[in-house]
């Protein structure tokens, strides 16, 4: 079965809704219009009771008599001529009673009852209390709504005088709105489910603007597009801005990406044909076994370089995904620190560098302390690396309330301050040309790993640059027992209370 759409599920529930409000209103308004049209009969009811005690009351105060005197003392008793006239021009169901109980005069209404139904009518009259109590009386093919009244005579004696209204009226006016609203409710349903179906279609208009423009960014090529941002409703704009910042994280992505694949195709491609070269010419019948040597021997080092350059991909991979393990154990960072500067005064020696450490304070860290000493390894070459010969390169470690500092700063070729918001992107070198040209050229991979070490500490890695004037490179790692000296977020209770090897997704593995 096919799924219906938005628009169509929306328009049914629309018309259900409008059903439902219809059935609602109609027995509400039957309900109300019911209770209005027995008031408004309940008081001609009484009025018609009213009237004939004012009929008898005056009768007697005018010394007429109502009930006519016997001539025949086996005679009906009856009501008087006039009064009889009187009576029967009224509405519906008249039964006036002596003191005795007779019937003195029954209206056309009563006399045309069937005997049952009379003797029920009658019944009903007389179990019926005094004053202005209403009671409703079943009849064969009727139900009247009945009134009864007293007219007191003597002490001992009273005229009973009884008046009912068929409730028939109000039943033909129920079932005559009963079956308006059967003929009109089909057509108001249909207008508003045509209604329903042609709002939520325009309410849907933009949606499905957006739905084009999007399946028209299809691939990598299209990512530069952007959805339009009307006055289609607060909703839709939102919607259309949160997709346009999707669309733009997309094409940082696809961009990164492409650059990552043509970087590391640039970085594998240049050893590869030294590798191949190398091969083919320690291969070769012609070469002598000191030519062959040299070749394999620069071989190796190719081999070796590919070596690094996929190991530190492979770092940048698993640090993605958060699947590497790093062993945290408290780390004292001043003898790690001091260790560094003894490989970078040899390293400096060569390059003619003058090495400063002078500020040095003790600052204990929860960390893996193999990747603690590659990140400032990494910092320390780096700055070697790219100070020109008779500069200087300085080391320091500060430890602050919360946070240690470990900063290196150089008299280097520093870096363009237009470059700085890619010094930490993957393959970036602030001098490609030198970098590739000197013998220990990198990847432009070291700074991006230090700074995955530097945040899977909890810390961070922050450089200041002048263009010829040098850089500083900050690592600032929160210190044991301060609030992030672990893994941040969830992982953090897991690593301040155990030791031992823990992976980036904060579980336990083995040593």
């Amino acid at each position: 079965m096919a799924k219906r759409s938005i628009r169509a599920r929306l328009t049914w529930a629309w018309t259900a809704a409008s059903i439902g409000s219809l059935l609602v209103f109609s027995v509400a308004l039957l309900a109300v219009r019911r209770e209005i049209l027995f008031q408004q009969l309940e008081e001609r009811v009484q009025n018609e009771a009213q009237h004939i005690v004012k009929a008898i009351e005056l009768a007697r105060t005018t010394g007429t008599e109502p009930m006519l005197v016997k001539e025949d003392p086996l005679a009906a008793r009856s009501v008087g001529q006039r009064m009889g006239a009187f009576l029967s021009l009224l509405d519906g169901y008249v039964l006036v009673q002596d003191s005795t109980g007779y019937d003195i005069y029954a209206s056309p209404q009563v006399s045309t009852l069937s005997v049952s139904d009379r003797d029920r009518f009658s019944r009903s009259a007389r179990e019926s209390r005094v004053g202005n109590g209403m009671q409703r009386v079943r009849l064969f093919n009727d139900e009247v709504l009945l009134a009864a009244r007293d007219v007191p005579l003597s002490d001992d004696a009273k005229y009973r005088v009884y008046a009912a209204l068929s409730t028939r009226e109000i039943d033909e006016s129920l079932d005559s709105i009963a079956n308006t609203m059967v003929v009109v409710s089909p057509i108001l349903v249909s207008v508003s489910m045509l209604f329903a179906w042609v709002i939520a279609g325009r309410a849907f208009r933009p949606i499905d603007r957006i739905i084009d423009q999007v399946e028209a960014i299809t691939d990598g090529r299209s990512l530069h597009r952007r959805l339009a941002i009307g006055a289609a409703g607060e909703e839709l704009a939102r919607l259309s801005a949160t997709l346009n910042a999707f669309i733009e994280r997309i094409e940082t992505s696809f961009g990164a990406l492409r650059r990552f694949t043509a970087d590391a195709s640039h970085e594998l491609k240049t050893p590869l044909a030294v590798m191949r070269a190398d091969v083919e010419r320690a291969m070769s019948p012609s070469s002598s076994e000191t030519d062959q040597a040299v070749a394999l021997e620069e071989a190796l080092q190719q081999v070796t370089r590919m070596a690094d350059l996929v190991d530190s991909l492979l770092t940048l991979a698993r640090a993605d995904e958060g699947r590497f393990d790093l062993y945290r154990e408290p780390v004292e960072l001043a003898p790690l620190a001091r260790e560094v500067v003894e490989t970078a005064r040899l390293l400096g020696e060569d390059a003619g560098l003058v090495i400063l450490a002078e500020h040095f304070e003790n600052a204990e860290v929860l960390g893996d302390l193999t990747r603690l000493r590659q990140l400032f390894l990494n910092l320390v070459t780096n700055a070697i690396k790219y100070t020109p010969r008779g500069g200087t390169v300085e080391i320091s470690l500060q430890r602050d309330e919360e946070v240690v500092r470990f900063a290196v700063r150089d008299t280097g070729i520093g870096i363009a301050a237009a470059d700085l918001p890619y010094v930490f992107e993957r393959f970036w070198r602030a001098d490609r040309v030198r970098s590739r040209a000197s013998e220990r050229g990198g990847f432009g991979l070291g700074l991006a790993i230090s700074q995955w070490i530097a945040q899977a500490h909890g810390g961070s890695l922050e450089v200041q640059s002048r263009l010829g004037r040098g850089s500083t490179f900050t690592v600032t790692l929160p210190l044991a027992g301060a609030p992030g000296s672990g893994m941040t977020g969830e992982y953090q209770s897991i690593v301040n209370s155990t030791e031992g090897p823990i992976d980036m997704n904060g579980m336990l593995t083995a040593d």
